[in-house]
């Protein structure tokens, strides 16, 4: 994926060093590009080419730093800054031109987040972005951005400024010995790929997601090409020998994204296959034979589109999620894909001849590199800046909930139509737009490793210190509890009441895990959230009264929601159930700023979703403490339940409801919540 890397011209230092740059590298880099792209935009998976990246990238920077550390010539800064202003500048155009492109083509919804991942690309920090957004489930709903792919590039220059580093100590421990340096170079090395892969199968069985990004779960894949730098040379094969392992390691890798799901199995044990592979055909090298694998991977073709696979692969992403926005499809056709990787190859090819090659030419010194990088880099992040600054110019400061222009969910409490106005909350803010209870009082809880954010209490003005509350009332359950908080909250305030919450994103208040079956943390985290329930034994505990609501009724009121109810009972404590709101197969703010002609149908009939009668009236064994509230006329009307309400967008994604909306639906349920609390 790095730009070809030319002969150092230099004698090999130390025995079964790899000699630098060698033709079927070239070859193999464009075939790992060609099946990156293809299964991109074609096929619509991951391939696992970039690992091949990976041990590539490997093989040449330690036969480099090798040979450098054998000549004394080893000055990490000047590796750094070549590195550095070999791939930022073209980096830079195609960050440049995606945010212009993107700025024109996504909906405004997406655009904080792709602002956000340009400006971690162009500070090679997408992967640790992407890391972050695994883990929190605020971000889980976020659509593949035009960004997206500069993780790999992100996690190789990591590398490229970590393994100088590891170099210069190894240098360092053998000035006085030369002898040892290429043995201390591999034990470091193996040293590197042992603990990187334990900890990379170890993350990937507890957090794949997290695991698939994270810079220390890829480093053995550099380490394993480092070793094949230092031995290779060393492992003899017969011809034919070196013909079956190339054409092993060609096919593998063809197989591989076909025959294993990348994107959820990488990067742990699964990853030994397609880096496997690359050392295959690594080892094999050039046959000198007319039917190798080797004899394609060297033609002049191939080596052509290996030095332009670093563009194309820059170029073939933004172009493929930019088309998928702009059509409305959810993949290319075989036509549109073509056109889509005819393109990315001219634009590859463009970006080699006017940006890398004569830069490359024009090298200089280390200040004239560090320079073009910093220039690079800045225009990137004006544009974004820049960008930002047109976004937040777009909200309306004037618009408030509550408004004549913005009555929210108070709409369907009268047969008037609301005059057309700008929505709230704004394009640009509503995937933002939760009930932010992190801002509120957190303490850990006792038993699971999250928190119970407390709302804070008003402050008397004598004192100056905080009043009590009249009623404390747990919310728990997952993020619909979550959301479903805003609407609770200014009646809480009416009366003087305090909501605590205790929520888990994907887990609702159960006895088993709804969301993933039998995810250990999901029915760990509802086991302690019962506990810490018990032990603050609150006035009322406000949880979900049904799940999965969504187009062919299939909404239903869980045994396990049923249990924990039954457990409360048994102390005492009230239960105040509320009903699930709908879910869609779509993103109701994309559809509606994509179909602004068309809004309404962004949403759903409501016979669609809700049965005439809720899933917990079939039941025969409900406690006693337990009232229901249908909040079914709160999101929708008495034919559909619509995208957008009272001016206010309901939803800000495909299934959770906005904070702004939640809260406006406090008048259309006041009255039901207090009966069912019986204060």
């Amino acid at each position: 994926m790095t730009p070809r890397e030319q002969p150092a011209g230099h004698p090999v230092t130390g025995p079964g060093v790899a000699t630098g740059y060698r033709p079927e590298l070239q070859g193999l880099r464009a075939l790992a590009v060609v099946l990156v792209v293809v299964y991109h935009v074609w096929v619509g998976r991951v391939s696992g080419g970039v690992d091949v990246f990976f041990v590539v990238s490997g093989f040449l920077l330690t036969a480099q730093l090798v040979r450098a550390a054998g000549r004394g010539e080893f000055d990490v800064r000047r590796r750094w800054s070549r590195s550095l202003a070999r791939l930022v500048p073209a980096a830079a155009v195609v960050l440049v031109v995606t945010a212009v492109a993107a700025a024109l083509v996504l909906p405004e919804g997406r655009w904080s987040q792709t602002v956000r991942e340009i400006v971690a690309a162009a500070l090679f920090l997408e992967n640790w972005q992407l890391a972050a957004d695994s883990v929190d489930y605020a971000a889980r709903n976020n659509v593949a951005s035009v960004a997206q792919h500069f993780w790999s590039l992100s996690v190789q220059v990591q590398v490229f400024l970590l393994w100088p580093l590891l170099f210069a100590v190894v240098a360092l421990a053998c000035r006085t010995v030369p002898g040892k340096l290429h043995r201390t170079a591999t034990l470091a090395l193996l040293g590197v790929f042992a603990t990187s892969l334990v900890h990379s199968v170890e993350l990937t069985i507890a957090n794949q997601p997290l695991a698939y990004f994270h810079t220390l779960t890829r480093l053995w894949e550099f380490a394993l090409g480092g070793l094949l730098a230092l031995h290779g040379d060393r492992i003899v094969l017969t011809r034919r020998a070196r013909v079956a392992a190339g054409w092993t390691g060609v096919a593998g890798l063809v197989a591989c994204g076909a025959v294993i799901p990348v994107a959820h199995a990488f990067p742990g044990i699964a990853a030994l296959w397609p880096t496997g592979c690359a050392a295959l055909v690594l080892l094999a090298g050039r046959t000198g034979t007319w039917f190798g694998a080797d004899r394609i991977l060297t033609a002049a073709p191939a080596r052509y589109l290996g030095d332009i696979s670093y563009g194309l692969y820059l170029w073939h992403w933004p172009l493929l999620m930019l088309y998928l926005q702009a059509s409305g499809e959810q993949s290319a056709g075989l036509g549109a894909g073509a056109l889509i990787i005819g393109a990315a190859t001219v634009l590859a090819a463009i970006t080699y001849e006017c940006v890398e090659k004569p830069l490359a030419r024009r090298r200089g010194g280390t200040r004239h590199q560090v320079r073009i990088t910093a220039a690079c880099t800045a225009t990137v992040l004006a544009v974004a800046l820049a960008w930002q600054v047109a976004t937040a110019l777009r909200v309306d400061p004037e618009a408030a909930l509550g408004d004549d222009e913005h009555p929210g969910a108070r709409a369907l409490l009268s047969d008037e139509e609301v005059p057309p106005a700008p929505l709230l909350p704004s394009a640009v803010a509503v995937t933002e737009d939760w009930v932010r209870i992190e801002r509120w009082n957190c303490t850990p809880m006792a038993g699971f490793p999250m928190d119970v954010c407390a709302q804070p209490l008003p402050v008397a003005e004598d004192t100056q210190e905080p009043l009590q509350p009249d009623r404390r009332i747990v919310v728990v359950g997952d993020s619909h509890a979550q959301q479903l908080t805003g609407a609770l909250l200014p009646i809480a305030q009416l009366h003087n009441w305090q909501i605590l919450t205790i929520v888990r994103g994907a887990c609702p208040f159960s006895t088993a895990s709804e969301v993933v079956p039998d995810e250990a943390d999901c029915l760990a985290w509802n086991a302690a959230a019962a506990d810490e329930i018990m032990a603050m034994r609150p006035d009322a505990v406000v949880t979900l009264a049904s799940r999965d609501a969504r187009v062919g009724q299939t909404e239903q009121t869980p045994a396990g929601f049923v249990e924990q109810w039954r457990r409360l009972d048994a102390e005492g404590i009230p239960v105040l159930a509320l009903r699930d709101n709908p879910r869609f197969d779509h993103s109701v703010p994309d559809c509606v700023q994509t179909r602004p002609e068309d809004i309404g149908g962004c949403g759903v009939n409501r016979a669609d979703v809700y049965r005439p009668t809720p899933p917990w009236a079939d039941l025969p064994d409900v406690p006693s403490n337990v009232t229901f509230v249908d909040i079914a006329d709160a999101v929708c009307d008495a034919e559909r339940c619509p995208p957008v309400i009272g001016n206010v967008l309901v939803y800000m994604d495909d299934n959770h409801l906005t904070a702004t909306y939640s809260t406006s639906m406090s008048d259309l349920l006041a009255s039901r919540i207090e009966e069912g609390l019986g204060w």
